[in-house]
């Protein structure tokens, strides 16, 4: 919706011939601003409470530099870019102010946002292999404004290092399981918590492991009540909706 036209929404209103809540209706559906090689939803913060995300894997910088732009040029003082690789990050770090964390391919446009104190979400990795998709959620969630507390390399196979941290645990508002191989981190700590479990499966093990379909199917089938899994190597979606539960 251009200026212009949200001044006639508004005069509709304060004449009497369109109600607040009709425009309100018309301002959270505006559908998008077409930039011909992408349509920009720029009121999904209106309608979903934050802004779009981008996906870089697949764009060319020229592309994700003129997203970054256009969204940057509204209200968002920020933009989170995924699956960064660590050339397009060089380069678009030359026409606009960038974060950039390699290992998990995240970068923000713009300003860095600040860290919440409203509780806190714990994110366990099985393994370091299993650290850069752990990563990805848990930038993913700070971005949003969400305390993260990270425990990594506390897999089943020394599960000693994963009990010596349940009062971390215990004090969580959400947690995060990160694992590969057959995924069963997220199954022993649904079992230890009373709060909701988010399984992310990785692609990490040997070949019975199917890039982490075996862990997936895995986290699927948990016998823990309140785990959920996303999808493999997910760890953007496990990172939002953990941000998501950590607000109600």
């Amino acid at each position: 919706m251009t200026k212009d036209e949200l001044k006639v929404l508004l005069g509709k209103v304060a004449d009497g011939g369109l109600s607040v809540d009709e425009a309100t209706d018309k301002i959270r559906l505006q559908s998008y601003d077409d930039l011909d090689f992408a349509k920009i939803d720029v009121q999904r913060g209106l309608r979903q409470g934050a802004d779009e995300v981008i996906y870089g894997e697949g764009k060319t910088v020229s592309q994700i530099s003129g997203i970054v732009g256009h969204i940057l040029s509204g209200s968002a003082k920020s933009v989170l870019i995924t699956r960064l690789s660590a050339e397009k990050a060089s380069e678009l770090g030359k026409t606009v102010k960038l974060f950039y964390d390699e290992k998990s391919r995240i970068g923000i446009a713009g300003e860095q946002p600040e860290t919440g104190s409203a509780g806190n979400i714990v994110i366990a990795t099985g393994g370091t292999s299993d650290i850069p998709v752990a990563e990805e959620a848990a930038i993913t969630a700070e971005y949003y404004g969400n305390k993260v507390t990270r425990l990594y390399d506390v897999g089943v196979s020394g599960i000693h290092r994963l009990l010596d941290n349940t009062r971390v645990l215990a004090n969580a508002r959400v947690i995060i399981a990160v694992a590969g191989m057959e995924g069963a981190l997220a199954s022993v700590i649904g079992g230890l918590v009373d709060c909701p479990v988010i399984a992310v499966p990785t692609s990490i093990g040997y070949g019975a492991n199917f890039r982490g379909l075996s862990a997936l199917l895995s986290m699927l089938n948990s016998c823990a009540s309140g785990v959920c899994a996303v999808n493999i190597d997910n760890g953007f979606g496990a990172g939002y909706l953990a941000g998501m539960i950590n607000k109600m």
